[in-house]
């Protein structure tokens, strides 16, 4: 029996390095239990989390039509925004759907009764039921006294989770949300000024207008990203996609009208953008309060110290993920409007379709923090494996898409010659890296769905450093080609680092080799 178990740990370590990663390859597309899973998570998770890049697209393609001197102000505002907004609500999000999706699954989802378990287990009989059911010699209840009973309230008691992880969540993002338009109102000009907008450039009056306005939505920005991650841990992202749409399409309808209607500009665009946030916060909270309890028992019960602990480690990572693609739009600003407008356009389109394969981390994710909680290692073996490779699939893909289309489609972002000449030089980097994106989006969601946040903040710092210098020589190099090659480094390093985890069966998913 000791060599039989011998011979199965050896073979087990032999197949959990990086060669696992392709196991059952032949049943990638496979629609089986955890497929159909894999597929009703991501999916709607996909093309929730890229309607609202798909709809700075189209701002940026209104902005375009007005010049562009205020297509590359709105650029930088976005930039900034979306970077700001990033390092105020990623870590939360990330924690947000790990911890629901731990407490839902040990918590069992509040399980519907069935009656004769009721009838032998609930404390109602003691408290209520004595006063209305005549009882036998001992005050013992017969279960044909409540033949006919309706039992209906225990579906009624058991309706709203009690999951103490979300009201945390929403609480710290309400707080964050309000900080965060405070200080990026306050500090509009200097952060304007750090991206390379100074006081003598032409975009500064548009992307303070512009970053002014979009800023009073931060709060509503950040509570509708913390109630999507809370839905993701529920396994539930139709809910999100629906009031995401909804609010997008507001977004795209009242565009028009208060740029070139109103003629607001820029500011049209960026108030067309708030409302459509609010509305989006709005549907999403009236979804939840139909399905969670949101006041907890006690101050107690939301569990600050969880969140604060991982929340700083994956702040840290963020950090240095921010840093990098933030420097990367202030060198583009540096070179002049031109070059950032190009480069605005490129990053918009570069990030929308990313965004696609972080569906399929929101469904590793979920699923695997699930499996982890059950100590169901296999399962969380067999969905880590599955969701790479269909991120690897989905990469090849969207590089033959994009690598073949963008030429013909760089006119619909402006007319200028100049910008569109860049974009096109932009256009290979963006296709060719799309399979360095899509896996390390999905390493990152199977990492956190390991909780394995403390390697997923050390490696990353050390890909921003690396990125960074790559960054400083290679933008004053090659200018505009040398911020792409960068690019393609960086997210090559974080592919890389995501790798080195799993493929190595190193940290928690030791317990998989065990």
């Amino acid at each position: 029996m000791a060599d039989k178990d011998t011979v199965y740990s050896a073979g087990n370590e032999r197949r959990i390095p990086i060669f696992s990663l392709f196991k059952d390859a032949r049943l990638v597309f496979k629609s089986d239990n955890l497929g159909r899973e894999i597929l009703s998570i991501a999916l709607p998770s996909a093309m929730a989390l890229t309607a609202d890049p798909i709809a700075s697209l189209v701002d940026t393609a209104f902005i375009g039509q007005i010049g562009p001197v205020e297509l590359a102000a709105v650029g930088v505002a976005i930039a900034l925004f979306n970077q700001i907004s990033r390092i105020a609500i990623f870590p939360l999000v990330s924690v947000t759907t790990s911890f629901v999706a731990e407490e839902d699954t040990l918590s069992g989802a509040c399980p519907q009764v069935e009656k004769n378990e009721w009838l032998e287990a609930s404390p109602i009989i003691d408290a209520e039921m004595k006063e209305l059911i005549p009882l036998e010699k001992g005050g013992n209840v017969q279960k044909s006294d409540l033949i006919g009973i309706d039992f209906n309230i225990v579906k009624f008691e058991h309706k709203k989770r009690h999951i103490s992880s979300a009201s945390s969540a929403l609480l710290i993002g309400g707080i964050v949300g309000i900080i965060q338009a405070m200080f990026l109102i306050s500090a509009a000009k200097p952060l304007l000024n750090f991206m390379g907008v100074t006081s003598d450039s032409l975009m500064l009056n548009h992307a303070h207008n512009y970053l002014t306005l979009r800023s009073l939505g931060a709060p509503a920005v950040l509570l509708s990203l913390t109630m999507q991650g809370i839905f993701r841990g529920f396994k539930d992202t139709k809910t999100p996609l629906y009031a995401t749409l909804v609010g997008d399409v507001t977004n795209v309808a009242l565009d028009p009208l208060f740029i070139f209607v109103f003629r607001f500009g820029v500011s049209g665009a960026a108030v067309a953008h708030v409302i459509s946030q609010y509305l989006i916060s709005l549907m999403l909270l009236w979804s939840l309060m139909e399905k969670v309890d949101l006041i907890p028992p006690s101050i107690k019960h939301l569990q600050f110290h969880r969140f604060l602990k991982n929340g700083f480690l994956l702040f840290v990572r963020v950090i240095a993920v921010t840093f990098c693609v933030t420097l990367a739009a202030a060198l583009a600003a540096r070179k002049g409007p031109t070059s950032m407008a190009a480069f605005q356009v490129c990053l918009q389109i570069w990030l929308a379709v990313s965004l696609l394969a972080d569906g399929l981390a929101v469904a590793g994710q979920a699923i695997l923090a699930g499996a982890f909680a059950n100590k169901d290692y296999e399962k969380a073996e067999a969905t880590a494996s599955r969701v790479l490779q269909l991120g690897l699939v989905l990469g090849l893909a969207l590089a033959f898409i994009l690598g073949t289309g963008l030429h013909f489609g760089a006119k619909l972002f402006t007319k200028d010659v100049n910008v569109i000449h860049l974009i096109r030089i932009g256009i290979p980097f963006v296709a060719a890296t799309q399979p360095l994106n899509a896996l390390a989006f999905v390493f990152d969601g199977i990492n956190f769905g390991a909780s394995d946040f403390a390697y997923s903040a050390i490696s990353l710092v050390v890909v921003a450093i690396v990125s960074i210098i790559c960054l400083l020589v290679l933008s004053s190099v090659g200018g505009f080609t040398g911020i792409w090659i960068a690019l393609s480094i960086y997210m090559g390093l974080r592919a890389i680092v995501g790798l080195l985890r799993i493929g190595t069966g190193s940290g928690p998913w030791k317990l998989i080799r065990s």
